[in-house]
């Protein structure tokens, strides 16, 4: 019901910057919470940013901390992942979530999220 595009990865040396762009369209109108959440195939997933759409209250895991800012656009069609001070270990497959209703767990744990976009690739070299 919620369709999800991520957009914005890339390819950058540590240190640098991406901004990731997700783009929310269909039934959005129960969606109170998003997040992003990546993915290795050593470490499996990992949340990393969540946000309530409604409160603006903000989640972040301790490796991102500091580094990395979620946000969303005034007609919460859009959330973004500012991500600076980039290292090599968040290289990773970065998705975007939406989470409907009443959360099972804690906000960035990715059971909380019923509807994913396709992902988007960010590599970091040192």
């Amino acid at each position: 019901q919620v369709q999800l595009v991520e957009s914005g990865g890339g390819s950058v040396q540590a240190g640098g910057s991406l901004r990731l762009s997700c783009a929310a369209s269909g039934s959005t109108f129960r969606v109170n919470r998003m997040a992003w959440i990546r993915q290795t195939p050593g470490k499996g997933r990992e949340g990393v940013a969540a946000i309530y759409t409604g409160t603006l209250t903000t989640y972040y895991a301790d490796s991102v901390k500091g580094r990395f800012t979620i946000s969303q656009d005034n007609a919460k069609k859009t959330v973004y992942l500012q991500m600076n001070s980039l290292k090599p270990e968040d290289t990773a497959t970065y998705y975007c979530a939406a989470g409907r209703g009443r959360a099972t767990g804690l906000p960035l744990w990715d059971g909380n999220y019923a509807d994913w976009g396709q992902g988007t690739q960010v590599t970091v070299s040192s």
